[in-house]
């Protein structure tokens, strides 16, 4: 029997980059469709990783503050073929050369020349592109994710996660409290979920809202049943996190809270199901500790309201690509 070559992807981040990834892995799928395709991810991605349909395998992979992991348990001979997505330095480079690759494309490796990284540039559009330097075609909107096929804990509710991986892009719980409240208020079903190390917030938001127990989704959900309640979620409100890309690909309408960095450089494709609430000024830390000036200028009113909007009923489609984002100022 012939061994089928290998292919090593290096994103070894969460699971917006994950997400915001899907494109790029896409395209690597289909340039070599002989290939062994294994993702280095974090081992809590396995199941979101594997939904993309892009890969065949993950390799356990991750390092603290977004740092670049050990590949030394890579098994067996060195991969045909390595691929960095995780940054543009020589760090992930030597990582993976470590590895002695058959070839090696990466941002940082000098022969042949790659293309320039622009620090202003889309996540999706600029792995896209570094692929593209290198022959390999992919499409920045080919983000979708099949319909997952469990039970939604939750199905039709308006689900909102006030929980970011740094405080620079979590918004107080007292407006998502607010935006909860309002919700209800309209007649909707509005559940609230946080990550696996954020109940105390998730708590916080549900008692300040008046939530019942039943409506709180606590310690974490795992990806499916997460994949699930996003797919068949009437909208998702949150900030600039995981969640947001998850309803980006799952077509769910999507409201934004974005913060340090604008939707320019992470947010949802030009959709009209998807509004990102952003006002323009200076980037800011996207790993912070406290919560971003720029985030805190969103009033809970201008997000109930954004949520309402894409709740309407009979609310029509707009064409594919159309500009519908609320940049507000």
């Amino acid at each position: 029997m012939t061994t089928r070559p290998r292919l090593l992807v290096l994103r070894a981040l969460g699971l917006g980059d994950l997400l915001a990834g899907v494109p790029a892995l896409r395209g690597v799928r289909r340039a070599f469709p002989g290939h062994r395709v294994v993702l280095a991810v974090p081992p809590a991605l396995r199941e979101a990783a594997l939904a993309t349909g892009a890969v065949d395998d993950v390799l356990p992979a991750e390092a603290p503050h977004r740092g670049v992991p050990s590949l030394d348990h890579w098994p067996g001979p060195p991969p045909d073929v390595a691929i960095d997505l995780h940054g543009n330095g020589p760090a992930s480079r030597d990582a993976l050369a470590a590895l002695a690759p058959g070839r090696l494309l990466a941002f940082a490796q000098p022969d042949p020349p790659p293309p320039v990284w622009r620090p202003d540039e889309h996540e999706r559009a600029r792995w896209c592109r570094f692929l593209r330097s290198y022959g390999i075609a992919a499409d920045p909107d080919d983000v979708r994710l099949p319909a997952p096929a469990g039970a939604s804990p939750a199905p039709g509710a308006v689900v909102v996660h006030p929980g970011a991986e740094s405080a620079a892009r979590r918004w107080p719980a007292e407006r998502y409290a607010a935006v909860v409240g309002a919700l209800r208020a309209a007649g909707h079903r509005v559940v609230v979920t946080g990550g696996p190390k954020e109940d105390a917030l998730v708590l916080d938001v549900a008692a300040r809202a008046g939530l019942p127990g039943r409506e709180v989704l606590r310690g974490g959900l795992p990806f499916g049943a997460l994949s699930a309640l996003v797919a068949r979620a009437a909208l998702v409100v949150s900030g600039d996190t995981g969640l947001a890309h998850l309803a980006v690909a799952h077509a769910t309408p999507s409201v934004t809270l974005f913060g340090p960095v604008s939707p320019r450089l992470w947010g949802p494709p030009r959709r009209a199901r998807h509004i990102a609430l952003w006002k323009p000024g200076p980037p800011g830390d996207p790993h912070g500790a406290v919560p971003d000036p720029r985030l805190l200028r969103i009033r809970a009113d201008e997000a109930t309201a954004a949520a309402l909007a894409l709740l309407a009923p009979g609310r029509p489609a707009a064409p594919p690509h159309q500009e519908e984002e609320a940049r507000v100022r």
